[in-house]
């Protein structure tokens, strides 16, 4: 594991499929959808890698609802 990365969730309006997310994302996420209809996307990354993401979810259109970093796992 690279000392650089560390791990973010992304927490995002509406529904996305985890294989249509990851089709030409820059970094591998994961997606989990909730009962109130919102997606969290968890990834692990560098800060460069995090912004790359964030500027490709919002040329796609998403709304973000939360970015944050969790602990390490």
């Amino acid at each position: 594991m690279n000392i650089d990365t560390c791990a973010y969730q992304i927490d995002i309006r509406g529904q996305v499929a985890e294989n249509e997310i990851n089709t030409l994302s820059p970094v591998r996420l994961s997606v989990d959808q909730n009962f109130l209809g919102d997606t969290r996307l968890t990834l692990r990354t560098d800060q460069s890698g995090l912004l790359g993401l964030l500027r490709y979810l919002h040329g796609i259109g998403l709304v973000f609802l939360t970015v944050k970093r969790i602990e390490n796992r």
